[in-house]
């Protein structure tokens, strides 16, 4: 699966890091939750949020309930740019090759792993 998505990432000028934010970031969210949704230390989190942000493909807004927090949001580049990385994420996966019923027991067996 690492592979795939340094594959994808690569494609488009992307670190795999980068590539699973973009992924991750279907609407707003705190720094905190890219993070859990990354599997990654916040300050990991931050690292590639600060490069998205350079490139012009996201940017920090002030949350609107918690004014010590901010929220990400992508910009149209940003939201371009995800459609294409997650479109390519889904040509050739690994986890493709498996049956919907194979992909459906593989997922119950991993969240039973992880409980």
């Amino acid at each position: 699966m690492d592979r795939h998505t340094r594959k994808v990432a690569e494609q488009f000028g992307l670190t795999a890091a980068q590539a699973v934010a973009l992924r991750e970031l279907p609407e707003p969210r705190t720094l905190r939750a890219l993070a859990e949704r990354m599997h990654c230390e916040a300050s990991n989190a931050t690292f590639v949020a600060d490069k998205l942000e350079e490139m012009g493909l996201l940017e920090r807004r002030v949350h609107p309930t918690d004014r010590r927090a901010k929220l990400l949001y992508l910009t149209p580049e940003g939201a371009a740019l995800r459609k294409q990385v997650v479109k390519q994420l889904g040509v050739d996966a690994p986890l493709g090759r498996l049956s919907e019923e194979e992909q459906r027991a593989l997922h119950e067996l991993l969240v039973r792993a992880v409980r």
